[in-house]
């Protein structure tokens, strides 16, 4: 399309519009000669949604978060500056439409053949959030334009921006600029900084996105966008520019509240099910399964230990915690990094990381499924895999190759060779099927490196996998919402978590029986802190950057991730045995099982073995280990 094409297209959509936006102007005065103003000084009547814990007490909520209106006389002058820099800035002089914005963004848009730039004013801002809802249509935005040019008749320019200023949306549940200003930085909007007025104005497009209580870094960057804008509407001076956005974006420290990750995971899982609205409006009640007590404990015991990391090793080192009720799924506690308001990413459902070993038992479980036994005899020794034009050649953690052993020995102490061979023998392909069926959503290679677990997933997923161990073979899917109350009490949505038999119990008892092995020899070191029976395995990925620890007792489920954002290795002898469970441990000590204790498939039978060997001995051979075999 030629420029002279692009003049005329132009020209004919200005003109159209012109005639559709006056014919409409005439049809909507007729039916609707005078607004009611009014409407825009009523609140509607709002209420909290609450989160309650598994023992139906109150521990969060979502709210509007709306202050007492603030008159226009009373906001200063750089703010109102700051939003008309960032928003409309010839407010001040059009009559509730801007016909030099529109025909802009049409020049605009239709250079780039695509939706560029907007053209709305403060005035159609307004209008569209207290009269129409938020869809794009052309009659919608026909209609806004009309209310627009009607509530400029009425309202003087001062009338509309505090009308705006007291109903914006800041994200997060806040509305209106007083509210904004004593959630950011514990002030009246009488009391905002120039900068400060740069950051409630740079919120406008796209309060999801810019809100400084989620996305500091992208709001700052945008503050300084609107910095800018002043500078060209001659608000502020040259050099109080260069000073203002050298300045960090700082915000009042938040009110100290427990689980702020899950909160966080349940608002993204309300708004997405349920609406914003209804989440922050409607008063609901959110039945989550955290248990507090055991959150409080678990955050504790967290921070206590990333502490001591970040001290002996480096300060970058992050993590994530997940408690999670085995038979039903249930996550009691979930802590999501260090320091939530120094970051809001949760690590323990948004961070994907390499299994590593922690993939090792659904090698085995495989295996055993395709009739291989424990106490068959595989010899660890260097190995040579074709793999296209090169030949891979890999290595115990060790670098040493410690000769025959029994599959339970190399299970049970995490050899990388002996499970490859195991994986060779058996394919590569059920492997991948059973981590899919345990709800790993990356991409999966059937290649030989699968034993080594050189997938990605995150500390939920590889909770709920493990969890297959510890539940007779069953997947049970990880959640934190049971149900959702409205208002009046009806239920108007009920967790249906996936529950599916993955693999036979038989097969799931064999490879718990040895992952108990592997807890039985890291407690020695630690005889105090646990009491109860349990299996584990530890993982740490090749190169370091990541260290695991999954665990389960006879009632609940446990993991453990620890690693640092940028994904930088920890160090080439940091194991997940020394980082990872020891905070897995600690946690032991706050969950009680009772006298419960694993159970077993009543088709398994006990065996003594060398474990080097895997011929028959009794329990005073120096290598004897017990093991599970079906008979």
């Amino acid at each position: 399309m030629n420029i002279y094409s692009r003049v005329l297209t132009l020209f004919l959509i200005f003109f159209g519009s012109f005639l559709g936006l006056l014919f409409g102007c005439f049809v909507f005065i007729a039916a609707y000669p005078w607004i009611d103003v009014s409407a825009l000084h009523r609140d509607s009547a709002v209420r909290p949604s609450i989160i309650l814990d598994d023992e139906g007490v109150e521990w969060a909520r979502f709210q509007v978060d709306r202050k007492e209106p603030i008159t226009i006389s009373a906001v200063p002058e750089h703010v109102i500056q700051a939003f008309v820099a960032a928003e409309d800035r010839s407010f001040f002089k059009h009559t509730g439409i801007s016909w030099r914005g529109i025909i802009r963004s049409l020049f605009v848009n239709i250079y780039h053949r695509k939706k560029m730039q907007g053209a709305s004013t403060i005035t159609q801002q307004l209008v569209r959030m207290l009269y129409f809802d938020p869809q794009k249509t052309f009659i919608r935005k026909i209609k806004e334009q009309i209310v627009s040019l009607m509530l400029e008749q009425q309202l003087s320019k001062h009338q509309i921006l505090e009308l705006y200023l007291n109903n914006v949306y800041f994200g997060c549940g806040i509305y209106g600029i007083q509210a904004a200003s004593q959630r950011f930085w514990n002030c009246s909007v009488q009391d905002v900084t120039i900068d400060q007025a740069a950051v409630l104005a740079s919120i406008m497009k796209s309060p999801g996105h810019y809100c400084p209580l989620l996305f500091p870094l992208s709001c700052q960057e945008r503050r300084n966008i609107i910095l800018h804008s002043m500078l060209q509407c001659e608000f502020i001076k040259r050099d109080d520019y260069e000073n203002l956005i050298k300045k960090p974006l700082e915000l009042a420290k938040p009110t100290a509240m427990h689980a702020p990750h899950a909160k966080e995971w349940i608002r993204a899982f309300a708004e997405q099910a349920i609406g914003r609205d209804l989440l922050y409006k409607g008063g609901l009640i959110i039945q989550s399964t955290i248990n507090l007590q055991m959150q409080k404990d678990a955050e504790e015991e967290f921070e206590k230990k990333i502490s001591q990391l970040r001290i002996k090793m480096m300060p970058e080192i992050d993590g994530s915690v997940i408690v999670m009720e085995g038979a039903t799924g249930e996550i009691k506690a979930l802590v999501g990094g260090y320091n939530f308001a120094a970051s809001k990413f949760d690590r323990a459902h948004g961070a994907h990381r390499q299994f590593g070993s922690i993939l090792k038992p659904l090698v085995f479980a495989a295996a055993v499924e395709k009739g291989i036994r424990f106490d068959e005899v595989e010899i660890d020794e260097p190995l040579e895999i074709p793999s296209g034009n090169n030949v891979w050649k890999p290595e115990n953690f060790s670098n040493q190759f410690d000769g025959p052993m029994t599959l339970a020995y190399a299970l049970s102490h995490s050899n990388n060779i002996v499970t490859i061979k195991t994986l060779l023998r058996i394919g590569a392909a059920r492997v991948a099927q059973l981590a899919r069926d345990c709800q790993i959503k990356c991409q999966i290679h059937e290649y030989p490196s699968l034993a080594l677990g050189c997938i990605d997933g995150t500390l939920k997923e590889a909770v709920g996998m493990f969890n297959i161990f510890s539940q007779h073979g069953a997947y049970v899917e990880p959640h934190l919402v049971s149900w959702v109350k409205d208002q009046w009490g009806t239920k108007i949505w009920k967790a249906q978590p996936l529950k599916k038999q993955v693999i036979a119990p038989a097969v799931s008892g064999q490879v718990a029986h040895i992952l108990g092995l592997s807890i039985e020899r890291l407690k020695k070191r630690h005889p105090d802190l646990l009491q109860s029976e349990a299996i584990g395995k530890t993982g740490t990925e090749n190169t370091c950057r990541t260290c695991w620890f999954i665990g389960s007792t006879p009632t609940h489920t446990t993991g453990v991730y620890i690693g640092c954002d940028d994904n930088r290795s920890l160090g080439r002898y940091i194991f997940g045995s020394a980082t990872a469970f020891p905070l897995w441990l600690s946690m032991q000590k706050y969950i009680s099982c009772g006298q419960k204790k694993f159970t077993y498939d009543p088709s398994l039978k006990a065996i003594i073995i060398d474990e080097k060997t895997g011929k028959r001995c009794t329990l005073a051979d120096s290598r004897a280990t017990r093991i599970l075999v079906a008979e």
